[in-house]
């Protein structure tokens, strides 16, 4: 039986509108009605995507940025491991000495030093959702979107890295050209140990504290609940999204999931624009019923 559901939000939930269809907020408040408690696993702050789910009329709890900090469907703070700021000097100097450019992500906001490159970076995200859309189309949606409303610009990170009252939950690091150019250095970052170095997408990395990754954090919090981890589903398609496809009892790649998360989960379902997540939690629903 399922009892605890924890689902990605960008390529999973979203569609490639970047929209929560009808049919996956209909099997949602289906899935909360037959005793399934729902989490949106994340990698945005709180303030973000609890507005984004308020928007759809939704009240779910939330794993957010990546593991980090992890709230129950009535905002309370069950979960927190943030990246010490020292560790967090010390990447932001890796990054800075690559040529890489990256924000740090508090609870509540998003720090960038170039609007503009924070702009093109959501649209080329958002054209690697739905490779259809153009560059102008992804950089319009991308500067009205949701994630600009969080972020705050500064000259520099110094004084936020230096400020004791500032926790870092997390840094994500932004490069067009892929992968690849990330290469040197993750090397580096992973070098300095006890940090996890995941992406949620082809053209970015996002690094946390080692405990803050999805998967942990969805085990911690169903300990709390008392559910047991053959009761935890958990619903994803990137890289980000690995550790709770791997650590929960039931994982579930999308059929947009790149290549290693399919090979990793237990169960396929259908695509992002396919309203994936909804036939999942409908299957979840009538297995359950028959138990």
């Amino acid at each position: 039986m399922i009892k605890l559901v924890a689902c990605d939000l960008d390529g999973t939930l979203f569609n490639s509108d970047m929209a929560i269809s009808d049919k996956n907020i209909a099997a949602i408040r289906a899935a909360q009605k037959n005793g399934i408690e729902f989490l949106v696993a994340t990698g945005r702050a709180p303030r973000q995507s609890r507005k984004t789910m308020h928007d759809y009329g939704l009240k779910t709890g939330f794993i957010n940025i990546n593991g980090a900090l992890v709230y129950d469907a009535d905002a309370n703070l069950k979960v927190k491991h943030k990246l010490p700021n020292k560790k967090a000097g010390l990447i932001s100097k890796i990054l800075r000495e690559n040529n890489i450019y990256f924000e740090l992500v508090t609870a509540e906001k998003i720090f960038s030093t170039d609007t503009s490159k924070r702009i093109v970076n959501l649209a080329r995200s958002l054209m690697l959702l739905d490779p259809k859309v153009n560059f102008k189309k992804a950089v319009a949606t991308a500067a009205g979107s949701d994630a600009m409303l969080s972020m705050t610009l500064v000259d520099d990170y110094d004084h936020l890295l230096t400020n004791p009252k500032i926790e870092i939950m997390k840094i994500i690091a932004f490069d067009g050209r892929g992968q690849a150019a990330f290469t040197q250095a993750k090397k580096e970052i992973n070098a300095l140990g006890d940090v996890v170095v995941t992406s949620s997408s082809a053209a970015n990395i996002e690094i946390n504290d080692a405990k803050a990754q999805k998967g942990p954090a969805l085990l911690d919090y169903a300990r709390q609940k008392g559910i047991k981890r053959e009761e935890v589903a958990a619903i994803g398609d990137n890289l980000n999204d690995a550790s709770m496809i791997r650590d929960a009892g039931t994982g579930v790649a999308m059929a947009n999931a790149v290549p290693a998360i399919k090979k990793l989960a237990q169960v396929k379902t259908k695509s992002n624009n396919e309203d994936g997540v909804a036939y999942i939690l409908r299957k979840f629903i009538k297995d359950n019923a028959k138990e």
